[in-house]
């Protein structure tokens, strides 16, 4: 069992920057994904094991950066240039699969969430 815990979510203004936070117990390719009220849960951005290949959702291309260091087991999801239209609950994620994956289909363990909320 892969247990992930997101961290860093909160309350920010239009334009700022905030980092996301996902430990896991384990090396996997990972990702990040976000779900508003009454909407589906989206992809956002993910990475692959060894770190170096990554994806993003076109609605964050340039403004997103996923990375991850392996000797902390560590996700992170550096969000500059924030949006009111970005908030939503973050979940990061893993998949036994080879990444970047981009469909929530293929990840089998999920974090419990964390709020980003950007007031305008």
């Amino acid at each position: 069992q892969v247990e992930l815990v997101e961290s860093g979510g909160g309350l920010v203004q239009a334009g700022d920057s905030l980092t996301l936070y996902c430990t896991a117990s384990g090396g996997y390719a990972m990702g990040w994904f976000r779900q508003a009220p009454g909407e589906e849960r989206d992809f956002v951005a993910a990475i692959d094991w060894i770190g170096s290949k990554t994806a993003y959702a076109d609605s964050v291309k340039g403004r997103f950066t996923i990375s991850k260091t392996n000797a902390k087991n560590t996700l992170y999801l550096h969000m500059n240039s924030l949006k009111p239209e970005d908030t939503a609950v973050y979940y990061c994620a893993a998949t036994t699969k080879s990444g970047p994956i981009l469909s929530k289909q293929e990840y089998k363990y999920w974090g419990q969430g964390t709020q980003v909320t950007v007031s305008s």
